[in-house]
C-alpha cells in the first residue's frame, strides 16, 4: 500500500472522527492485515496524533497465527479446505512466510467497548469490520452484519457508482442506506445487486462463527436516495476462521516491450516456445518459471481467448520471469529479451530489433514474489483466541 495515500486518508479521518466524538475502525490494516503491516498502520496514526495534536485512546488487534497452532488443528483434524482446491498438509504450513486468521466482528467490539477511539485491526472479515461498532452498540448482528457487505465497497452500491462513501443507519427491525455524495442515490437495484456481490449462494453467507440468512431480505425505495433493508438473520455456528498463508515463490524480474512487426506476429507462438526451450537449456540446471503475456492478442485471458487470431498492428509482449534468486531472475529476463530482439525466424524482413521496449534497462527487477499456500478454515476455541490486543493512550 502507498504510505503517502494511507497517511492522507487517515490524517482527514482521524481529524473528523476525533472532532466529531465518533470511533474509527480500521480493518486488515496496511492491505494484508500482518503484524508488520498492524505496526507500520499504527506507526502512521502515532505520527499524524503528534502532527495534528490529537490525543485518543488507540488499540490494535493482531491476527498473525502460530504455524504450531495450525499443526495442532491439522492433527486434530480442525482445517477444512476453503477455496484453496488442495488439503493441507504439514509441508505447506511448514513452507508459510506470513499466516494471517481473519476475524469477526467480536475482538473490535470487545476494545470498543473497553473505550478505544481508534482501532487499528489486523485481518479482517470485511463486514464483520464494518458491522463491528453497530453491534457493539446493541443492533441486530444479522441487520448490522448485512449492512457491512452492502457497505464494504462504499458507493459502489449507489448510482452512479463511485469509490466514496454511503452511509448506514441501523435501526431496531431495518437498516437504511444512502450515499454521502448528493451527486449519487441508493435504487433497488443498486442495493440488491450489491448483497449478491462475491457470493455463490445468493441467500447464505458464511463468516467467522456464523452463518447469514438472507433469505427473506425486503428492499424498499423510502426515498429518491435512499433504500430500507429488512428481513437478514444472524445464525451463531462452530467457530471457523479463515486463514491467508503466503509463502515466497522466488525472485521476479520483468521486461515489457512492444511488437511491430506482421511477420513476427504470424510466428509468435513458435518464436516463444523456441525462445523459452533454449532459455531452459541456457540455464540448466537452474530451475525458473517464465510467463509470456502477448497482450494485443490474449494477454489478459490466456488459453481461454476465443478470438486468437491477430488483427492488431501492434502486440504488448511482457516476460515475467522468478528464479531462486534476483540476480538470476535478472540474468534469465535479460537473456530472453535479448534472443527475442536479435532472433532471426523465417519470412523475416529486418535484421535485428524486433522488440522495443519501454523502459531502460529494458529488465526490471520486482523483488520477492508470493503465492497463497493456506487458504482454509479452522476450527478456534473462541471468538478471541487468535487476535491479541495491545492499547496506547495518545
Amino acid at each position: 500500500m502507498s504510505r503517502f495515500s494511507i497517511k492522507r486518508e487517515l490524517t482527514d479521518l482521524l481529524i473528523a472522527a476525533r472532532a466529531a466524538g465518533i470511533p474509527l475502525v480500521v480493518g486488515s490494516a496496511g492491505g494484508a492485515g500482518s503484524r508488520t503491516h498492524v505496526d507500520w498502520t499504527v506507526g502512521i496514526v502515532r505520527e499524524i496524533a503528534r502532527e495534528q495534536r490529537l490525543h485518543f485512546r488507540l488499540a490494535w488487534i493482531y491476527s498473525d497465527v502460530p504455524l504450531a497452532r495450525v499443526h495442532a488443528a491439522l492433527a486434530r483434524d480442525e482445517i477444512r479446505d476453503f477455496e484453496a482446491g488442495f488439503a493441507l498438509s504439514a509441508e505447506r504450513i511448514d513452507d508459510t512466510a506470513t499466516l494471517v486468521a481473519q476475524m469477526g466482528h467480536e475482538p473490535i467490539a470487545a476494545v470498543l467497548d473497553a473505550g478505544a477511539d481508534v482501532v487499528i485491526a489486523g485481518r479482517s472479515c470485511d463486514n464483520m469490520a464494518i458491522s463491528a461498532f453497530a453491534i457493539a452498540r446493541g443492533a441486530d448482528p444479522g441487520l448490522a452484519a448485512h449492512m457491512g457487505k452492502i457497505l464494504e465497497c462504499g458507493a459502489f452500491s449507489a448510482e452512479p457508482f463511485g469509490m466514496d462513501v454511503m452511509v448506514g443507519i441501523v435501526n431496531s427491525d431495518h437498516f437504511l442506506l444512502e450515499p454521502g455524495s448528493p451527486q449519487r442515490r441508493a435504487s433497488l437495484t443498486s442495493v440488491a445487486a450489491h448483497t449478491l456481490y462475491e457470493r455463490e449462494n445468493p441467500f447464505f453467507q458464511a463468516g467467522p462463527g456464523h452463518e447469514l440468512d438472507l433469505s427473506q431480505c425486503t428492499f424498499e425505495q423510502v426515498s429518491d436516495r435512499r433504500v430500507k433493508v429488512a428481513g437478514a438473520r444472524f445464525k451463531e455456528t462452530d467457530y471457523w476462521v479463515k486463514l491467508d498463508g503466503a509463502r515466497c515463490a522466488g525472485y521476479r524480474s520483468v521486461s515489457i516491450a512492444g511488437i511491430r512487426c506482421p511477420t513476427m506476429f504470424a510466428r509468435i507462438d513458435q518464436i516463444l516456445n523456441d525462445v523459452r526451450a533454449e532459455a531452459e537449456q541456457y540455464f540448466v540446471p537452474h530451475p525458473f518459471e517464465v510467463s509470456l503475456h502477448v497482450y494485443g492478442r490474449d494477454g489478459v485471458m490466456g488459453r481461454l481467448e476465443p478470438k486468437r487470431q491477430v488483427s492488431a498492428h501492434e502486440l504488448g509482449l511482457v516476460i515475467d520471469v522468478m528464479a531462486a534468486d534476483q540476480e538470476l531472475a535478472h540474468g534469465i529476463c535479460h537473456h530472453i529479451s535479448g534472443t527475442l530482439l536479435h532472433l532471426s525466424y523465417p519470412g523475416q524482413v529486418n535484421t535485428s530489433g524486433n522488440l522495443a521496449f519501454l523502459h531502460s534497462p529494458s529488465e526490471l527487477d520486482a523483488g520477492r514474489a508470493h503465492r497463497f499456500s493456506i487458504y482454509h478454515l479452522m476450527k478456534v476455541a473462541s471468538p478471541l483466541e487468535l487476535f491479541p490486543i495491545e492499547t496506547e493512550a495518545l
